[in-house]
């Protein structure tokens, strides 16, 4: 092996990706990548905590947990992400059409090619959060994040 990816390699084997909400909240580096997740969350003001309404269907979440390693193989951050647990809305009842945009590989290779052709500098970032901040159709309720609860009975709200 390269010394690069043996570097690589041991530096994924000294970080475990945590199975269980327990094991993320036990361990200091974990808990800590979810309170930062959390932070970025409320000063974007993406939720407004509600009483749950009668009738609306709420969303479940969960924690998304992740390794994030340097170009020098290092780890250099633990990463958690809140998701919501989309699937569980019905089609025609709760939403009415989907959209994600996405770059296909064949333009992120033109691009890159053009860009060397070119000799045009490239350079790589990690964003550490991103938020969707357009007008939603629909009204969108979720329960609170699991470990995170900050008033019993109440729910997330985003339109």
């Amino acid at each position: 092996m390269s010394p690069s990816y043996l570097a690589f390699v041991s530096a994924l084997s000294t970080v475990s990706i945590p199975k269980t909400l327990h094991e993320a909240l036990s361990h200091p580096g974990w808990k800590q990548a979810m309170i930062d997740e959390m932070i970025a969350l409320e000063s974007n003001q993406t939720w407004e905590l509600v009483p749950p309404p009668l009738g609306k269907s709420i969303v479940g979440c969960r924690w998304v947990f992740n390794v994030k390693v340097g170009p020098d193989g290092q780890v250099d951050r633990l990463k958690a992400q809140l998701v919501a647990k989309g699937y569980s809305k019905v089609y025609g009842k709760d939403y009415s059409d989907t959209f994600s945009p996405i770059a296909k590989m064949t333009s992120v290779r033109l691009f890159i090619a053009m860009a060397a052709m070119r000799r045009w500098p490239l350079f790589q970032l990690d964003i550490k959060n991103t938020f969707l901040q357009g007008d939603l159709e629909e009204e969108i309720y979720m329960e609170q994040p699991p470990g995170f609860v900050a008033q019993v009975g109440m729910v997330w709200y985003a339109n």
